[in-house]
């Protein structure tokens, strides 16, 4: 979650865009205007941006807010996968 036009979301947008592509299939990966989408934004209580979660079968499994390295976020994914 994120506004586009944000430093924030340039500087973690390539990760998510590598990750979406190293993990293929084993993940939908999806991004989130926060400015366009307030309802959503609110359903999820994403309150700091960039907010990144990680949602497993409908639930929300892990959450990170603020940059992130991308070894941070496969480490996260890897956990929900696996779980």
């Amino acid at each position: 979650f994120s506004p586009y036009s944000s430093a924030s979301s340039s500087m973690i947008g390539p990760i998510i865009e590598e990750l979406a592509e190293e993990y293929g299939e084993k993940v939908t990966v999806g991004k989130v205007d926060v400015d366009s989408n307030p309802k959503t934004s609110m359903d999820f209580g994403v309150r700091s941006i960039p907010t990144i979660l990680i949602i497993k079968n409908g639930i929300v499994v892990d959450k990170h807010v603020g940059v992130t390295t991308k070894a941070a976020l496969a480490e996260k994914i890897d956990k929900a996968l696996a779980g």
